[in-house]
């Protein structure tokens, strides 16, 4: 069986944490980072705000992402093997082809591309207020450092219109608070996907 995980939601809300924390306990389980498709700087164009749009869909190679995720669905062993994922010890007689393959793709804009909406078999979206938000974003350290007023004048705006999208598209999506205990969160997710996971069998 094939499973797809999304893990989306606000910048700095913990999608990474919380994805590391069930790369390691979900079986078979691989991982795309949205992130990893972001565009070069000089492809990313300046709005009206004055500030490159990084926090827009179009900032992102999607079609390489959807592919790279396409790859997996096609042959999530191979997949798995080829980017050094352990698979599952099962007794000498199974197939892997036949064990459960977890697919988690995680990222800040997972809902706001139609083409990948009936991909995710489990939708979850992390939310944090804007204070808390804006204190997380400032201790974080980028590759591309933003420039004073990005959050203010770009980030937040982008988050609450791609959220609005994203609320109007009918996916049915578990809201996580970002607020919550690391550890709550990842209960609350483990707990979520172990009893789908149950139903499909």
């Amino acid at each position: 069986m094939k499973y797809v995980i999304g893990i989306g939601g606000v910048t700095n809300g913990g999608k990474t944490t919380l994805t590391n924390r069930l790369i390691k306990t979900l079986p078979n389980c691989c991982v795309v980072h949205q992130d990893d498709f972001f565009k070069k700087p000089d492809q990313i164009e300046v709005g009206d705000d004055g500030f490159r749009q990084w926090d827009v869909i179009t900032a992102m190679d999607m079609e390489s992402m959807t592919n790279t995720m396409k790859a997996w669905m096609e042959n999530p062993v191979k997949f798995a093997r080829s980017h050094g994922v352990p698979l599952s010890s099962a007794p000498e007689e199974s197939n892997p082809d036949e064990q459960t393959h977890i697919l988690i793709v995680e990222g800040f804009l997972l809902y706001n591309y139609p083409p990948l909406l009936d991909v995710f078999d489990k939708s979850f979206y992390i939310t944090i207020p804007y204070e808390e938000c804006k204190r997380r974003r400032s201790t974080r350290q980028y590759t591309v450092p933003d420039p004073p007023g990005l959050f203010d004048g770009h980030v937040w705006p982008m988050y609450l219109k791609h959220r609005r999208e994203m609320e109007s598209s009918g996916l049915h999506i578990e809201c996580l608070d970002g607020l919550s205990s690391k550890e709550e969160i990842y209960t609350q997710v483990y707990e979520s996907i172990q009893n789908n996971l149950l139903n499909r069998l």
